[in-house]
């Protein structure tokens, strides 16, 4: 009985409207416009928060007029109190309020990938820019829509196009495969690791080689585990052989030879690049792992990730001409590092080993990257 009266009621109502849209609608009593702009034409005050100073120094404001206790934290890994410096660099930060971890409300430039990391505040150089800090107009960052065959999605790579590209659209270049960590998406490497910055100022400079750099999402099912097990990788290492090269080669004017490709990846990407370019000596020359978890385990077997590989080490060191593991000395995964060069060395493979007094963080990938570019086609680039 409630139901149908409450239908014959909304009949009612809906003819009521009909008729009355009929007739001349009456309107109510309007209340007086105090809509106004004025003040929105005034210089933008001060940045609240975080303010960068002249001098380097840093002001973090935060309104919280009930808390009682508020702490900052720096940094994603191993967060721990320490001295701050005036140094120029990119830093990652958080508000621990009464013992609930928060973001800086006021602040857009945020650290994202699976999660909401934290906020980031840059310190620039000055006069003397950082190698991550641009310093000219130079490549762009492309976004291309691809499906992955082998996990059945639709996903998108960003790519770093060179000036040099850009300027000469027919000019073919060589392709670094770049791969992200665990907690990060295909575009931290833009956003977070300043590739664009990076690489505009070393090609500048003349100090690497111009590149395209691609950058594909290495989580098969949003879990580090679905990125790092041997079956997550060989997914990933389908996508990137079936979709992303032959998709890039048939989008972009990039050389096609072995020779003028590589891969490189940090921590859970680092292990993944390491494994596929292992599994492909075919098709790639020159190979990059920066703090990679997988390799850092005492525990890691070769057979499971690449079997037959380490059985023929001549066969890796005639067909790769770089093969550069990385890891920061304030890093627990570094200790595990030396482990594997070691091991790789006793096999007879070849490699060089790089580390920094950094953690497990974007600082020390940025400066491998940069170290690591410089490295690579030296001896191809036409």
């Amino acid at each position: 009985g409630r139901i149908a009266s409450i239908v014959c009621c909304l009949s009612l109502a809906a003819g009521s409207v009909r008729t009355q849209a009929q007739d001349t609608v009456r309107h109510p009593e309007r209340t007086r416009n105090t809509f106004s702009t004025e003040g929105w034409w005034k210089p933008a005050g001060p940045k609240f928060s975080p303010e960068v100073h002249d001098d380097r120094t840093i002001t973090f404001r935060l309104r919280a007029p009930q808390a009682e206790r508020v702490e900052l934290l720096f940094d994603e890994w191993d967060v721990v109190p320490q001295t701050m410096q005036r140094e120029p660099r990119i830093y990652q930060y958080k508000f621990r309020i009464d013992g609930l971890e928060t973001v800086d409300p006021v602040n857009p430039d945020v650290k994202v990938g699976t999660t909401i990391y934290g906020n980031v505040v840059e310190v620039r150089g000055g006069e003397e820019p950082r190698f991550d800090e641009r310093r000219r107009v130079g490549g762009e960052v492309h976004l291309l829509p691809y499906r992955s065959s082998s996990l059945g999605q639709l996903r998108t790579a960003w790519i770093y196009v060179p000036r040099e590209a850009v300027e000469h659209p027919a000019r073919r270049l060589p392709v670094l495969y770049l791969r992200h960590g665990g907690g990060d998406f295909e575009g931290s490497w833009v956003r977070e690791g300043r590739v664009a910055a990076i690489m505009d100022n070393l090609i500048a400079e003349k100090a690497a080689v111009p590149m395209y750099v691609v950058m594909t999402n290495g989580l098969t099912d949003g879990s580090w585990a679905g990125g790092s097990t041997p079956e997550g990788i060989r997914l990933l290492e389908r996508e990137l052989i079936g979709d992303v090269i032959p998709l890039v080669e048939n989008r972009y004017p990039v050389r096609r030879d072995k020779r003028c490709r590589a891969i490189a990846g940090l921590s859970m990407g680092g292990g993944q690049a390491f494994v596929i370019g292992l599994r492909n000596l075919d098709l790639f020359s020159a190979i990059g792992q920066f703090s990679a978890g997988i390799l850092s385990d005492g525990t890691f077997d070769y057979e499971r990730y690449i079997p037959g590989v380490m059985e023929d080490p001549e066969r890796i060191n005639r067909e790769l001409a770089l093969l550069w593991i990385a890891c920061g000395t304030k890093d627990p995964r570094h200790a595990g590092h030396l482990d594997t060069v070691e091991e790789l060395h006793r096999r007879g493979v070849r490699c060089e080993f790089h580390d920094a007094p950094w953690g497990h963080e974007w600082q020390f990938w940025r400066l491998q990257l940069h170290d690591f570019a410089q490295r690579l086609f030296r001896n191809n680039h036409q």
